[in-house]
Protein backbone atom coordinates (compact mmCIF):
# COMPACT_ATOMS: atom_id res chain seq x y z
CA UNK A 1 0.00 0.00 0.00
CA UNK A 2 1.29 3.88 -0.43
CA UNK A 3 3.44 5.28 1.83
CA UNK A 4 1.48 8.81 2.54
CA UNK A 5 3.17 12.12 4.53
CA UNK A 6 0.97 14.12 6.88
CA UNK A 7 2.50 17.37 7.84
CA UNK A 8 0.39 19.25 10.37
CA UNK A 9 -0.68 15.76 11.76
CA UNK A 10 -0.98 17.17 15.29
CA UNK A 11 -3.42 19.86 13.67
CA UNK A 12 -7.24 19.24 14.15
CA UNK A 13 -7.57 17.84 10.43
CA UNK A 14 -4.38 15.70 10.90
CA UNK A 15 -5.08 13.80 13.77
CA UNK A 16 -8.62 13.31 12.23
CA UNK A 17 -7.14 11.89 8.73
CA UNK A 18 -4.10 10.17 10.43
CA UNK A 19 -6.59 7.27 11.74
CA UNK A 20 -8.70 7.15 8.69
CA UNK A 21 -5.40 6.65 6.44
CA UNK A 22 -4.43 3.54 8.83
CA UNK A 23 -7.49 2.37 8.96
CA UNK A 24 -7.65 2.11 5.16
CA UNK A 25 -4.11 0.33 4.80
CA UNK A 26 -1.98 3.24 4.34
CA UNK A 27 0.92 3.48 5.54
CA UNK A 28 1.49 7.14 6.97
CA UNK A 29 4.33 8.92 8.04
CA UNK A 30 4.15 12.14 10.14
CA UNK A 31 6.47 15.46 9.94
CA UNK A 32 6.71 16.62 13.02
CA UNK A 33 8.64 19.59 15.10
CA UNK A 34 7.24 17.82 18.84
CA UNK A 35 6.63 13.92 18.02
CA UNK A 36 5.74 13.95 21.92
CA UNK A 37 2.16 16.01 20.62
CA UNK A 38 1.18 13.67 18.28
CA UNK A 39 -1.50 11.46 19.48
CA UNK A 40 -1.18 8.26 21.64
CA UNK A 41 -3.85 6.69 20.50
CA UNK A 42 -1.62 6.33 17.04
CA UNK A 43 1.27 7.71 17.67
CA UNK A 44 2.62 4.05 17.75
CA UNK A 45 1.32 2.79 14.41
CA UNK A 46 3.19 5.68 12.18
CA UNK A 47 6.28 6.46 11.14
CA UNK A 48 7.80 9.54 12.45
CA UNK A 49 9.66 12.04 10.80
CA UNK A 50 11.08 14.55 13.17
CA UNK A 51 12.30 17.66 11.35
CA UNK A 52 11.00 21.75 10.50
CA UNK A 53 9.10 22.01 7.32
CA UNK A 54 11.36 24.78 6.83
CA UNK A 55 14.45 23.03 6.24
CA UNK A 56 15.09 21.38 3.24
CA UNK A 57 17.39 19.06 4.78
CA UNK A 58 14.53 17.54 7.06
CA UNK A 59 11.93 17.87 4.13
CA UNK A 60 13.76 15.77 1.44
CA UNK A 61 14.51 12.89 4.28
CA UNK A 62 10.74 13.00 5.05
CA UNK A 63 9.57 12.73 1.30
CA UNK A 64 11.84 9.85 0.51
CA UNK A 65 9.67 7.26 -0.78
CA UNK A 66 6.39 8.92 -0.66
CA UNK A 67 3.65 8.31 -3.55
CA UNK A 68 1.24 10.98 -1.98
CA UNK A 69 1.64 13.84 0.09
CA UNK A 70 -0.64 15.28 2.40
CA UNK A 71 0.18 18.97 2.38
CA UNK A 72 -1.75 20.88 5.82
CA UNK A 73 0.61 23.48 7.07
CA UNK A 74 -0.76 26.81 7.39
CA UNK A 75 -0.30 30.07 9.55
CA UNK A 76 -2.71 30.61 11.82
CA UNK A 77 -0.77 32.92 14.81
CA UNK A 78 -1.09 36.04 12.80
CA UNK A 79 2.39 36.31 13.92
CA UNK A 80 5.18 38.04 11.56
CA UNK A 81 4.98 37.91 7.79
CA UNK A 82 2.50 34.77 7.42
CA UNK A 83 1.84 35.04 3.99
CA UNK A 84 5.73 35.24 2.85
CA UNK A 85 6.15 32.14 5.20
CA UNK A 86 3.22 30.44 4.06
CA UNK A 87 4.53 31.08 0.18
CA UNK A 88 8.16 29.62 1.18
CA UNK A 89 6.80 26.33 2.95
CA UNK A 90 4.77 25.51 -0.12
CA UNK A 91 7.39 26.56 -2.87
CA UNK A 92 9.99 24.21 -0.66
CA UNK A 93 7.27 21.65 -0.58
CA UNK A 94 6.44 21.69 -4.17
CA UNK A 95 9.92 21.70 -5.22
CA UNK A 96 11.11 18.81 -3.04
CA UNK A 97 7.80 17.01 -3.73
CA UNK A 98 8.56 17.12 -7.63
CA UNK A 99 12.04 16.02 -7.00
CA UNK A 100 11.07 13.32 -4.78
CA UNK A 101 8.52 11.76 -7.28
CA UNK A 102 5.73 12.41 -5.26
CA UNK A 103 2.69 10.87 -7.18
CA UNK A 104 0.17 13.27 -5.95
CA UNK A 105 -0.25 16.35 -3.64
CA UNK A 106 -3.39 16.88 -1.50
CA UNK A 107 -4.12 20.45 0.35
CA UNK A 108 -7.19 21.67 2.13
CA UNK A 109 -8.09 25.59 1.26
CA UNK A 110 -10.73 27.69 2.02
CA UNK A 111 -13.91 28.55 -0.04
CA UNK A 112 -13.89 32.02 -1.41
CA UNK A 113 -15.34 34.52 -4.03
CA UNK A 114 -13.41 36.24 -6.52
CA UNK A 115 -11.71 39.15 -6.10
CA UNK A 116 -9.71 40.79 -3.46
CA UNK A 117 -9.90 38.71 -0.23
CA UNK A 118 -9.04 38.84 4.00
CA UNK A 119 -4.74 38.23 3.99
CA UNK A 120 -5.28 34.59 5.25
CA UNK A 121 -7.92 33.22 2.82
CA UNK A 122 -5.98 34.99 0.00
CA UNK A 123 -2.69 33.22 1.52
CA UNK A 124 -4.52 29.92 1.66
CA UNK A 125 -5.48 30.43 -1.99
CA UNK A 126 -2.18 31.30 -3.18
CA UNK A 127 -0.62 27.89 -1.60
CA UNK A 128 -3.17 25.93 -3.53
CA UNK A 129 -1.96 27.93 -6.97
CA UNK A 130 1.76 26.76 -5.90
CA UNK A 131 1.42 23.45 -5.64
CA UNK A 132 -0.90 23.11 -8.48
CA UNK A 133 1.54 24.34 -10.46
CA UNK A 134 4.37 22.08 -8.84
CA UNK A 135 4.47 20.06 -11.78
CA UNK A 136 3.31 17.53 -9.40
CA UNK A 137 -0.77 16.17 -9.77
CA UNK A 138 -2.46 18.32 -6.83
CA UNK A 139 -6.05 18.21 -5.39
CA UNK A 140 -6.65 21.45 -3.48
CA UNK A 141 -9.98 20.95 -1.52
CA UNK A 142 -11.66 23.94 -1.02
CA UNK A 143 -14.00 23.80 2.16
CA UNK A 144 -15.62 26.14 4.25
CA UNK A 145 -16.10 26.11 8.49
CA UNK A 146 -15.04 22.66 9.30
CA UNK A 147 -18.13 21.62 12.14
CA UNK A 148 -16.45 19.19 14.63
CA UNK A 149 -15.46 18.86 18.21
CA UNK A 150 -11.90 20.77 18.33
CA UNK A 151 -12.00 22.59 15.23
CA UNK A 152 -11.28 26.28 16.02
CA UNK A 153 -14.03 27.53 13.66
CA UNK A 154 -16.75 24.95 15.75
CA UNK A 155 -15.17 26.38 18.74
CA UNK A 156 -15.41 29.71 17.69
CA UNK A 157 -19.36 29.41 17.14
CA UNK A 158 -20.47 27.58 19.86
CA UNK A 159 -18.21 29.91 22.79
CA UNK A 160 -19.42 33.02 21.13
CA UNK A 161 -23.40 31.18 21.13
CA UNK A 162 -22.90 30.13 24.32
CA UNK A 163 -21.51 33.26 26.39
CA UNK A 164 -23.05 36.00 24.66
CA UNK A 165 -26.98 36.27 24.96
CA UNK A 166 -26.95 39.28 23.37
CA UNK A 167 -24.06 40.69 21.12
CA UNK A 168 -22.92 43.27 19.00
CA UNK A 169 -21.55 41.67 15.64
CA UNK A 170 -20.29 43.42 12.13
CA UNK A 171 -22.83 43.30 9.55
CA UNK A 172 -20.46 40.75 7.49
CA UNK A 173 -21.90 38.17 9.99
CA UNK A 174 -25.01 38.18 7.04
CA UNK A 175 -22.30 36.34 4.57
CA UNK A 176 -23.14 33.24 3.22
CA UNK A 177 -21.25 30.23 4.38
CA UNK A 178 -21.55 26.66 3.79
CA UNK A 179 -20.33 24.07 6.30
CA UNK A 180 -19.08 20.68 6.23
CA UNK A 181 -18.98 17.98 8.97
CA UNK A 182 -15.67 16.94 9.69
CA UNK A 183 -16.34 13.30 9.03
CA UNK A 184 -17.15 14.39 5.37
CA UNK A 185 -13.92 16.42 4.78
CA UNK A 186 -12.14 13.50 5.79
CA UNK A 187 -13.99 11.29 3.38
CA UNK A 188 -12.92 13.97 0.50
CA UNK A 189 -9.12 13.81 1.44
CA UNK A 190 -9.15 10.40 1.93
CA UNK A 191 -10.39 10.03 -1.92
CA UNK A 192 -8.66 12.59 -3.12
CA UNK A 193 -5.31 10.11 -2.87
CA UNK A 194 -6.80 7.86 -5.18
CA UNK A 195 -7.46 9.78 -7.92
CA UNK A 196 -5.88 9.42 -11.46
CA UNK A 197 -2.72 11.51 -12.14
CA UNK A 198 -4.39 13.61 -14.80
CA UNK A 199 -6.43 15.08 -12.20
CA UNK A 200 -4.61 18.44 -11.12
CA UNK A 201 -7.45 20.92 -10.19
CA UNK A 202 -9.29 22.78 -6.82
CA UNK A 203 -12.46 20.91 -5.79
CA UNK A 204 -14.99 22.87 -3.68
CA UNK A 205 -16.36 20.62 -0.97
CA UNK A 206 -19.06 21.31 1.33
CA UNK A 207 -22.30 20.17 3.43
CA UNK A 208 -25.75 20.22 1.39
CA UNK A 209 -26.92 23.70 3.61
CA UNK A 210 -26.02 27.58 2.91
CA UNK A 211 -26.13 29.97 5.79
CA UNK A 212 -25.05 33.04 7.53
CA UNK A 213 -23.32 32.95 10.66
CA UNK A 214 -25.86 34.56 12.40
CA UNK A 215 -27.89 31.48 11.63
CA UNK A 216 -25.37 29.27 12.82
CA UNK A 217 -25.28 30.84 16.33
CA UNK A 218 -29.45 30.46 16.17
CA UNK A 219 -29.11 27.02 14.96
CA UNK A 220 -26.61 26.26 17.35
CA UNK A 221 -28.57 27.90 20.43
CA UNK A 222 -31.36 25.91 19.98
CA UNK A 223 -29.69 22.82 19.53
CA UNK A 224 -27.99 22.82 22.53
CA UNK A 225 -31.05 23.87 24.56
CA UNK A 226 -29.94 27.61 25.04
CA UNK A 227 -31.91 30.39 24.60
CA UNK A 228 -32.39 32.38 21.49
CA UNK A 229 -29.78 34.86 21.17
CA UNK A 230 -30.10 38.34 20.58
CA UNK A 231 -27.68 39.66 17.60
CA UNK A 232 -27.33 43.43 16.40
CA UNK A 233 -25.06 43.95 13.68
CA UNK A 234 -22.48 47.33 13.03
CA UNK A 235 -20.57 48.13 10.19
CA UNK A 236 -17.58 49.58 12.06
CA UNK A 237 -16.33 46.65 13.85
CA UNK A 238 -13.40 45.58 12.15
CA UNK A 239 -11.53 42.02 12.01
CA UNK A 240 -8.88 43.05 13.95
CA UNK A 241 -11.40 44.92 17.11
CA UNK A 242 -13.21 41.24 16.37
CA UNK A 243 -10.53 38.64 17.20
CA UNK A 244 -9.17 40.95 20.56
CA UNK A 245 -12.99 40.63 21.47
CA UNK A 246 -12.56 36.97 20.62
CA UNK A 247 -9.93 36.69 22.63
CA UNK A 248 -11.60 38.08 25.43
CA UNK A 249 -14.87 36.16 26.05
CA UNK A 250 -13.62 32.37 24.41
CA UNK A 251 -10.45 30.09 24.84
CA UNK A 252 -9.66 30.74 21.11
CA UNK A 253 -6.63 32.85 21.25
CA UNK A 254 -6.38 36.01 19.29
CA UNK A 255 -3.97 35.27 16.68
CA UNK A 256 -6.48 32.11 15.44
CA UNK A 257 -9.42 34.22 15.98
CA UNK A 258 -8.08 37.09 13.47
CA UNK A 259 -8.11 34.62 10.31
CA UNK A 260 -10.98 32.89 11.33
CA UNK A 261 -13.43 36.36 11.62
CA UNK A 262 -11.45 37.54 8.26
CA UNK A 263 -12.55 34.55 6.61
CA UNK A 264 -16.02 35.75 7.79
CA UNK A 265 -15.87 38.89 5.53
CA UNK A 266 -16.42 36.61 2.38
CA UNK A 267 -19.19 34.49 1.08
CA UNK A 268 -18.29 31.13 1.51
CA UNK A 269 -19.90 29.18 -0.59
CA UNK A 270 -19.29 26.13 -3.49
CA UNK A 271 -19.38 27.24 -6.97
CA UNK A 272 -18.80 23.72 -8.53
CA UNK A 273 -19.85 20.35 -7.59
CA UNK A 274 -17.53 18.11 -8.90
CA UNK A 275 -16.37 16.33 -5.59
CA UNK A 276 -19.60 14.32 -5.54
CA UNK A 277 -19.30 12.70 -8.80
CA UNK A 278 -14.94 12.44 -9.11
CA UNK A 279 -14.40 11.62 -5.44
CA UNK A 280 -17.47 9.98 -4.39
CA UNK A 281 -20.20 11.56 -1.86
CA UNK A 282 -19.46 10.19 2.17
CA UNK A 283 -21.59 7.13 3.30
CA UNK A 284 -25.60 7.94 3.59
CA UNK A 285 -24.61 11.68 1.70
CA UNK A 286 -23.14 14.90 3.61
CA UNK A 287 -24.51 15.71 6.57
CA UNK A 288 -26.44 18.50 7.35
CA UNK A 289 -25.44 21.14 9.86
CA UNK A 290 -28.16 19.87 13.19
CA UNK A 291 -26.27 16.76 12.43
CA UNK A 292 -23.15 17.83 12.17
CA UNK A 293 -23.49 19.82 15.24
CA UNK A 294 -25.46 17.21 17.19
CA UNK A 295 -22.52 15.24 16.47
CA UNK A 296 -20.14 17.64 17.34
CA UNK A 297 -21.52 18.44 20.85
CA UNK A 298 -21.08 15.00 21.76
CA UNK A 299 -20.07 15.27 25.55
CA UNK A 300 -19.61 19.15 25.74
CA UNK A 301 -21.54 20.94 28.62
CA UNK A 302 -23.04 23.78 26.65
CA UNK A 303 -24.54 25.45 29.87
CA UNK A 304 -21.12 25.25 31.67
CA UNK A 305 -20.63 28.62 30.69
CA UNK A 306 -24.00 29.84 32.26
CA UNK A 307 -23.23 28.27 35.85
CA UNK A 308 -19.84 29.46 35.88
CA UNK A 309 -20.88 33.22 34.91
CA UNK A 310 -24.03 32.85 37.41
CA UNK A 311 -21.52 32.03 40.15
CA UNK A 312 -19.04 34.54 39.94
CA UNK A 313 -21.45 37.16 39.21
CA UNK A 314 -23.36 36.53 42.38
CA UNK A 315 -20.21 36.23 44.67
CA UNK A 316 -18.96 39.90 42.97
CA UNK A 317 -22.46 40.89 43.64
CA UNK A 318 -22.51 40.22 47.46
CA UNK A 319 -19.24 41.79 47.46
CA UNK A 320 -20.09 44.46 45.87
CA UNK A 321 -23.51 44.77 48.08
CA UNK A 322 -21.62 44.06 51.65
CA UNK A 323 -19.08 46.44 50.36
CA UNK A 324 -21.46 49.23 49.90
CA UNK A 325 -23.59 48.88 53.21
CA UNK A 326 -19.84 49.38 55.04
CA UNK A 327 -18.81 52.91 52.90
CA UNK A 328 -20.19 55.75 54.16
CA UNK A 329 -18.01 59.13 51.85
CA UNK A 330 -20.89 61.12 53.64
CA UNK A 331 -19.27 60.39 56.68
CA UNK A 332 -18.47 63.44 59.03
CA UNK A 333 -15.41 61.46 59.97
CA UNK A 334 -14.59 60.74 56.02
CA UNK A 335 -15.35 64.51 54.56
CA UNK A 336 -12.92 66.28 57.41
CA UNK A 337 -9.88 63.68 56.27
CA UNK A 338 -7.18 65.37 54.22
CA UNK A 339 -6.57 63.94 51.08
CA UNK A 340 -4.04 64.37 48.42
CA UNK A 341 -4.44 65.89 45.37
CA UNK A 342 -4.71 63.23 42.97
CA UNK A 343 -7.87 62.26 44.73
CA UNK A 344 -10.59 60.92 42.28
CA UNK A 345 -13.18 62.95 42.51
CA UNK A 346 -16.58 61.06 44.10
CA UNK A 347 -17.88 60.49 41.61
CA UNK A 348 -15.67 58.85 39.58
CA UNK A 349 -15.87 55.94 42.12
CA UNK A 350 -19.55 54.54 41.28
CA UNK A 351 -18.64 53.94 37.15
CA UNK A 352 -15.12 52.65 38.14
CA UNK A 353 -15.67 49.82 40.92
CA UNK A 354 -19.02 49.10 38.97
CA UNK A 355 -17.45 48.39 35.30
CA UNK A 356 -14.55 46.59 37.50
CA UNK A 357 -16.68 44.19 39.17
CA UNK A 358 -17.64 43.64 36.04
CA UNK A 359 -14.36 42.39 34.24
CA UNK A 360 -13.95 40.53 37.18
CA UNK A 361 -16.89 38.07 36.90
CA UNK A 362 -17.08 38.01 33.40
CA UNK A 363 -13.34 37.28 32.91
CA UNK A 364 -13.24 34.91 36.36
CA UNK A 365 -15.69 33.40 34.52
CA UNK A 366 -14.04 32.94 31.42
CA UNK A 367 -10.83 31.56 33.38
CA UNK A 368 -12.73 28.90 35.36
CA UNK A 369 -14.65 27.61 32.37
CA UNK A 370 -11.86 27.57 30.25
CA UNK A 371 -9.91 25.55 32.59
CA UNK A 372 -12.75 23.13 33.28
CA UNK A 373 -13.08 22.60 29.16
CA UNK A 374 -9.44 21.52 29.18
CA UNK A 375 -10.09 19.03 32.10
CA UNK A 376 -7.65 21.39 34.43
CA UNK A 377 -10.20 21.33 37.43
CA UNK A 378 -7.40 21.57 39.65
CA UNK A 379 -6.17 24.86 37.92
CA UNK A 380 -10.39 25.84 38.01
CA UNK A 381 -10.20 24.91 42.07
CA UNK A 382 -7.28 26.87 42.65
CA UNK A 383 -8.67 29.99 40.75
CA UNK A 384 -12.49 29.84 42.83
CA UNK A 385 -10.40 29.60 45.80
CA UNK A 386 -8.19 32.98 45.00
CA UNK A 387 -11.31 34.83 43.62
CA UNK A 388 -13.16 33.93 46.72
CA UNK A 389 -10.03 35.45 48.84
CA UNK A 390 -9.32 38.14 46.62
CA UNK A 391 -13.20 39.25 47.45
CA UNK A 392 -13.28 39.02 50.90
CA UNK A 393 -10.30 41.27 50.94
CA UNK A 394 -12.32 43.68 48.98
CA UNK A 395 -15.20 43.40 51.42
CA UNK A 396 -12.88 44.27 54.47
CA UNK A 397 -10.80 47.06 53.08
CA UNK A 398 -14.03 48.85 53.30
CA UNK A 399 -15.29 47.95 56.84
CA UNK A 400 -11.56 48.50 57.88
CA UNK A 401 -11.28 52.04 56.36
CA UNK A 402 -15.25 53.37 56.74
CA UNK A 403 -16.13 51.64 59.58
CA UNK A 404 -12.85 50.83 61.58
CA UNK A 405 -11.57 54.22 60.58
CA UNK A 406 -7.84 52.34 61.16
CA UNK A 407 -6.08 54.26 58.07
CA UNK A 408 -3.20 52.14 58.16
CA UNK A 409 -4.45 48.40 58.88
CA UNK A 410 -6.59 49.70 55.45
CA UNK A 411 -3.27 50.32 53.79
CA UNK A 412 -2.13 47.02 54.55
CA UNK A 413 -5.25 45.59 53.47
CA UNK A 414 -5.18 47.21 50.09
CA UNK A 415 -1.43 46.40 49.19
CA UNK A 416 -2.56 42.50 49.81
CA UNK A 417 -5.84 43.24 47.75
CA UNK A 418 -3.26 44.13 45.26
CA UNK A 419 -1.33 41.36 45.48
CA UNK A 420 -4.10 39.22 45.41
CA UNK A 421 -5.18 40.81 42.65
CA UNK A 422 -2.04 40.54 40.14
CA UNK A 423 -1.84 36.47 41.53
CA UNK A 424 -5.64 36.22 39.87
CA UNK A 425 -4.69 38.09 36.46
CA UNK A 426 -0.84 35.97 36.88
CA UNK A 427 -3.85 32.51 37.20
CA UNK A 428 -5.88 33.87 34.50
CA UNK A 429 -2.83 34.43 32.00
CA UNK A 430 -2.80 30.75 31.45
CA UNK A 431 -6.27 30.62 29.79
CA UNK A 432 -5.48 33.63 27.44
CA UNK A 433 -4.06 37.63 27.37
CA UNK A 434 -8.03 38.45 27.20
CA UNK A 435 -8.91 37.36 30.95
CA UNK A 436 -5.51 38.63 31.89
CA UNK A 437 -6.03 41.85 30.77
CA UNK A 438 -9.45 42.81 32.24
CA UNK A 439 -8.07 41.45 35.54
CA UNK A 440 -4.81 43.47 34.85
CA UNK A 441 -6.85 46.73 34.75
CA UNK A 442 -8.84 45.62 38.42
CA UNK A 443 -5.32 45.21 39.38
CA UNK A 444 -3.91 48.45 38.05
CA UNK A 445 -6.99 50.09 40.14
CA UNK A 446 -6.05 48.08 43.27
CA UNK A 447 -2.27 49.08 43.16
CA UNK A 448 -3.40 53.00 43.00
CA UNK A 449 -5.87 52.56 45.84
CA UNK A 450 -3.00 51.03 47.85
CA UNK A 451 -1.16 54.38 47.52
CA UNK A 452 -4.31 56.51 47.60
CA UNK A 453 -4.86 54.84 51.00
CA UNK A 454 -1.31 55.34 52.11
CA UNK A 455 -1.41 58.70 50.80
CA UNK A 456 -4.50 59.56 53.10
CA UNK A 457 -2.87 57.37 56.37
CA UNK A 458 0.25 60.04 56.10
CA UNK A 459 -1.69 62.73 56.19
CA UNK A 460 -4.21 61.82 58.78
CA UNK A 461 -1.15 60.71 61.22
CA UNK A 462 -3.21 62.05 64.17
CA UNK A 463 -6.83 61.15 63.32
Amino acid sequence: MSLVLVTGATGYIGSHLVPRLLDGGYTVRALSRSPGKLSDEWRDRVQVAQGDASSDDDVRAALDGVDVLYYLLHSMDGGGDFVARDRELARRFARLAEQAGVRRIVYLSGLHPEGELSAHLGSRVEVGEILLASGVPTAVLQAGVVLGAGSASFDMLRHLTERLPAMVAPKWLDRRIQPIAVDDAVHYLLRAAELPDEVNRTFDIGGPDVLTYRSMLQRYAELAGLRPRFIATVPVLTPGLASHWVGFVTPIKAGIARPLVGSLMHDAVRHEFDAEAVLGEPQGGAAVFDDAIKAALGDIDAKLWGRTLSMTSAAVAATAVVGGLFTDPNSRWYRTLSKPPFQPPGAVFGPVWSLLYGLIAVSSAATIADSRERGDDEVADAFERALAANLALNTAWSGVFFRAHALVPSTVVAGVLALSSADLTRRAAKTGWGKAAALGVYTAWCGFATVLSGAVARRNRKR
